[in-house]
């Protein structure tokens, strides 16, 4: 019987259910057989006409995607093995496709106005012109998608939504799910009202029409997510604005998304006698990314067919995560040693920070619906987060280090390397007790992490990776800074502040030096930009940006563009605990 991935992802999504005792509902499947399956797809990726995979994928069509079919086919025929030669495959191409972003119309957002008041909340001068440089930058990435996509999707991979977004930049021409979440934030602060409604809509739509929110806006996207933001994203945008209408006409929808990570994403985790419902990244879909076609190719040319597959579907797995990709998700090598992006496992690992997302958005279920009056609907999401509460706590928290840790369901072990998302429960306010709090903190502090005066490195562990040493992510800041700035301890507060000054300074001077915003920094050196993965570092960019102005808002009146050379935030905080935490040499 002939290899079918179809079948594979049949079988382990039976696997999954049968395992979870969960019915899951899978998201709807792309079936184009030009941009993600296919001998077209196989031959022009493999071929590298482009230096970016993801650039032929975002290409439009010319003619019917029968027509190109018909017209490659021919090609095939004519070919003695087969095999399309590169510069007929050029020819193609450029006959048939038109060339990526021709599905967006020029577009400047109406609310966009000069003078937003966080400006006004930032003392140094500095900064405040660099503020609104950064609140410029918003025009420059709004997009609007054409209505022909609408009319004619077939002709497109990118996925319509009616209204303009503001996108990450680079090569990520499209809206992506997570990132828009500190976009929002952001756009808020800039007072561009519309704009956020219009991008809250968008992805409501988005779980009307498939039932979850692509990874991004292109068909090769339909069968994963990432980390379920939307009703904090509402949060955002309802704390600013109080509008209960739109939150009544919408909340089925979010709800309807938190059931899609319940139904497909969940895992029961026994521990100690107990089981507990948890939730993970499981994307049950093989073949390679169409977006990075041949980087997956080469990845597994030594692998069976069935271990290429599963490595695949792991790879796409890591990619919902958003930390695509990261020894966080590699299964140990011989003798102990860390594995490499082969050995990604992505599947095995329960997440503390995807559960602090899914703890607060069932709080936050919770409040919405005690907004509206529905008690009924109160009593459900606030048991659930109880029920979450005790399991984040009894399957992810390790009481030696005092800190909240991913949990191996192979292992049945929990991962004792840093990660900025190990503190996640404290952003998410996920905690039982304030003894846990003062020791997460206690953590923090004594971490190797806080040795890095460019911000907190994604990992203390160089893979190569683009989510690992020395990179570090504007997300990944906030989500540490703001968690600390929530507790009621002043040393955590001002390490929050602390953090802010580093980060802030960071990203200015790598402003000042290349008059740009980057998607990742690297935490050595005089504040440049990351690197290392599958990609060049991206320029825009829609949560870097987002992520300075929340620090600009919270600590404007005391943060400076500037700081000694040599600043480190535990020398700052803790001068003699500073003298402990020596540079690590590479």
């Amino acid at each position: 019987m002939p290899w079918n991935p179809r079948w594979f992802s049949l079988c382990i999504a039976t696997y999954m259910t049968l395992q979870n005792g969960v019915t899951s509902v899978l998201p709807p499947p792309c079936d184009s057989p030009i941009y993600c399956t296919g001998d077209l797809l196989k031959q022009v990726q493999t071929a590298k006409l482009f230096n970016d995979d993801k650039h032929f994928v975002d290409m439009g069509l010319r003619e019917s995607p029968e027509q190109i079919l018909q017209t490659f086919q021919k090609l095939v025929e004519k070919s003695p093995d087969g095999k399309v030669s590169r510069d007929q495959l050029l020819q193609f191409v450029n006959l048939s496709f038109t060339p990526p972003g021709q599905e967006f119309e020029p577009w400047t957002p109406q609310d966009w106005h000069e003078n937003p008041k966080i400006l006004a909340k930032i003392s140094d001068g500095k900064l405040r012109r660099w503020a609104t440089e950064l609140h410029a930058l918003w025009r420059n990435l709004g997009r609007k998608i054409k209505e022909d996509v609408k009319n004619h999707p077939e002709f497109h991979s990118q996925i319509y939504v009616p209204y303009p977004v503001v996108v990450p930049g680079g090569r990520f021409r499209e809206f992506y799910y997570w990132d828009s979440y500190w976009v929002i934030n952001g756009l808020l602060l800039s007072e561009m009202q519309d704009t956020v409604k219009g991008m809250i809509t968008n992805f409501l739509y988005l779980v009307e029409r498939y039932g979850l929110i692509p990874n991004g806006g292109r068909i090769y996207y339909l069968r994963r997510s990432q980390p379920p933001f939307l009703t904090l994203m509402m949060d955002s945008y309802m704390s600013k604005y109080n509008d209960l209408e739109f939150l009544r006409s919408n909340i089925h929808l979010l709800e309807q998304e938190y059931e899609f990570w319940m139904r497909n994403r969940s895992v029961i985790v026994s521990l100690g006698g107990r089981n507990y419902t948890l939730n993970r990244y499981h994307v049950q879909v093989g073949d390679p990314r169409p977006e990075s076609y041949t980087d997956d190719l080469e990845l597994a040319e030594n692998l069976t067919e069935a271990a290429r597959q599963e490595l695949w579907a792991e790879l796409k797995s890591a990619a919902e995560s958003g930390w695509d990709f990261s020894s966080r998700w590699f299964v140990s090598g011989s003798n102990g040693h860390v594995g490499t992006l082969q050995d990604t496992k992505t599947s095995a690992v329960v997440p503390v920070d995807l559960n602090a997302v899914l703890c607060q958005t069932e709080h936050l279920l919770a409040s919405f619906y005690k907004m509206l009056g529905n008690v009924s609907k109160v009593q459900e999401f606030e048991a659930a987060r109880m029920s979450r509460l005790n399991a984040v706590q009894a399957v992810f928290w390790d009481e030696t280090l005092g800190i909240w840790l991913d949990f191996n369901l192979d292992t049945k072990d929990r991962n004792k390397a840093f990660y900025p998302t190990n503190l996640a429960p404290l952003w998410a306010e996920c905690i039982t007790s304030q003894s846990h709090v003062e020791k997460a903190v206690q953590y923090l502090k004594k971490s190797e992490a806080l040795s890095y005066r460019n911000g907190i490195p994604t990992s203390l562990f160089q893979s190569g990776q683009q989510w690992d040493f020395p990179n570090a992510w504007p997300p990944l800041q906030h989500i540490v800074i703001e968690g600390l700035a929530k507790s009621n301890l002043s040393s955590a507060q001002e390490m929050a502040f602390q953090l802010a000054q580093n980060w802030i300074r960071t990203n200015f001077a790598a402003y000042e030096k290349y008059k740009a915003m980057f998607e990742k920094y690297d935490v050595n050196g005089d504040g440049k930009p990351g690197g290392g993965g599958e990609y060049e570092v991206q320029e825009g960019f829609g949560w870097t940006n987002g992520v300075v102005l929340q620090l600009l808002d919270s600590y404007g009146s005391r943060l400076s563009g500037t700081s000694s050379v040599g600043y480190s935030p535990a020398a700052a905080v803790l001068p003699l605990l500073a003298l402990l935490l020596p540079r690590r040499v590479r």
